[in-house]
């Protein structure tokens, strides 16, 4: 607790710590954003032995970005206990080698990536008793069943299982085999889904393009973050290509990314440097950027469950946040909302958009170059001339490090640290775009 700077668990969390002491199989479902992270992660924690060695836990997730937070998580609670996350998009034996060197009591896995290390033989199961699904909603999606459905064939050993949602499934997956006994915490409502503190507007386009309409609306709001969701991979594109045009800071995500492609839109997203991200549903889940201050459906979600699950990325915790729907004259609200949304009316003439505050620099050494946040910090307060306030975020991964920056600051900053050694070593230094 003292590790991660809270003072007390919310009364979900101290309720599946209480559940999970009786042994029986637990059902956590609760609000985007209310924490379920650490509600199963301390009871995780309770179950496992310092004397046992090998895997004893998995979690399952349904995305990379969800798999390295629960990690990070994990990590900063400095429980002695090692934890490694496996995911699709980087090599497998890269992982491998990770996972025999570690030799972790916990992996934090997707299903495809989970199922490939366990037909190679890659982790040892026989200590492995304990299965954690978060998002299980997810396992009854087409394309998820079957591989999730092979992980839990391949761990026969499961003893207790932790099954989380942000929505009501109306069924369990049948090939998750839950004691009769299990214990089952809603602590779900209508108001709960999508609580009061999200304000629901609609902004009507008088054509069935909606881009210029979009551009609008994000000029309208300035420059606060704002996530846009499209349902397509190459609508993901368009969308970001034209507001691109128009001059908006913005980064696009979606599943056809490459890993360090997607991991440079998160961290411009979040450290302020791109207020705006265009995405598909992939970013409806698993992110934890806490102060995303509008949900923008430019396409309607598919059904209730993507509408709660985008809505849930603004308003986290007991913040307040708006989403607005973006529709054209034969688009309508959709029956499952429930809110009476705002008529909101766009100026017809809108400011230009606003550049961002911030910057990123990617820097190309990391954590296995015994690079750590305080070097960059040193690095480039003396060879970049800023002082701690004019540098944000810092994010150090195992090969790179993206850094925000005053954004009046980087090209001055980039010209004084180029050809420069950090810590003994030559390295690229360049904004990340």
């Amino acid at each position: 607790m003292r590790a991660l700077q809270i003072a007390e668990l919310n009364p979900m969390q101290e309720a599946a710590l209480d559940s999970w002491g009786d042994g029986k199989d637990l059902i956590l479902l609760s609000p985007t954003g209310s924490g379920k992270t650490l509600a199963y992660l301390l009871p995780l924690l309770l179950s496992l032995n310092p004397t046992v060695s090998g895997v004893q836990a998995a979690v399952l997730v349904p995305s990379r970005e969800l798999a390295l937070q629960i990690e990070q998580v994990f990590k900063s609670m400095n429980t002695g206990f090692r934890v490694v996350s496996c995911y699709g998009g980087r090599p497998a034996m890269e992982e491998h080698r990770t996972l025999k060197g570690v030799n972790p009591s916990l992996v934090i896995a997707t299903p495809g990536r989970m199922n490939d290390h366990l037909g190679k033989g890659n982790i040892d199961i026989k200590s492995l008793t304990t299965l954690v699904i978060d998002e299980f909603d997810k396992c009854l999606e087409l394309g998820f069943q079957e591989e999730m459905a092979s992980v839990v064939s391949r761990l026969p050993h499961l003893q207790r299982h932790f099954l989380l949602s942000a929505t009501d499934a109306e069924e369990i997956p049948h090939f998750i085999q839950m004691k009769k006994e299990s214990i089952r915490l809603n602590f779900l409502s209508e108001e709960e889904q999508i609580p009061d503190r999200i304000r629901l507007h609609v902004v009507h386009s008088p054509v069935k393009d909606k881009l210029e309409t979009l551009y609008n609306l994000l000029c309208t709001l300035g420059d606060k973050s704002g996530l846009v969701f499209v349902n397509y991979r190459e609508s993901v594109e368009r969308v970001w290509k034209y507001l691109s045009s128009k001059g908006i800071a913005c980064s696009m995500f979606h599943g056809g990314m490459e890993q360090i492609d997607r991991e440079r839109a998160l961290y411009r997203f979040s450290n302020g440097s791109s207020p705006v991200m265009v995405s598909t549903d992939l970013a409806a889940r698993g992110l934890d950027i806490p102060h995303i201050e509008n949900i923008i459906h430019y396409h309607l979600p598919a059904n209730e469950e993507s509408y709660i699950h985008r809505n849930g990325r603004t308003a986290r915790w007991n913040a307040d946040g708006d989403a607005y729907m973006v529709l054209h004259a034969e688009e309508t609200v959709p029956a499952f909302v429930q809110e009476t949304p705002e008529i909101m009316e766009l100026p017809q003439h809108v400011p230009a958009p606003k550049p961002p505050v911030w910057a990123t620099i990617y820097i190309g050494k990391g954590k296995k170059d015994k690079l750590s946040k305080g070097d960059v910090v040193g690095f480039l307060s003396k060879k970049g001339g800023l002082n701690k306030e004019e540098i944000g975020r810092i994010d150090v991964k195992d090969h790179y490090v993206f850094v925000a920056v005053l954004r009046k600051k980087l090209a001055h900053t980039l010209s004084q640290v180029r050809g420069e050694k950090i810590k003994g070593m030559k390295t690229l230094f360049e904004e990340s775009r």
